[in-house]
């Protein structure tokens, strides 16, 4: 499986495991980066982080080191 950091701005990925733990995973949950969320990147940061996607409608920016913790299935 990729992270979803690795996915390219214009794509689309199906959320499919979070390895965040604690509080940040509580955050990445409160989000709606739930299990079969669908997550659409849509675009990269100058340096490539943050990045933002659409998440269920809304527009959520997430560090590289954040997103590297999200499994999910083009």
């Amino acid at each position: 499986m990729r992270r979803l950091c690795d996915v390219t701005a214009g794509n689309y990925a199906v959320i499919r495991d979070l390895a965040a733990t604690e509080l940040l995973r509580e955050r990445m949950l409160a989000l709606g980066l739930t299990k079969g969320a669908r997550v659409e990147v849509i675009r990269k940061g100058p340096s490539g982080d943050p990045t933002v996607y659409d998440i269920r409608g809304a527009m959520i920016a997430l560090r590289r080191e954040e997103a590297s913790l999200v499994a999910v299935e083009e």
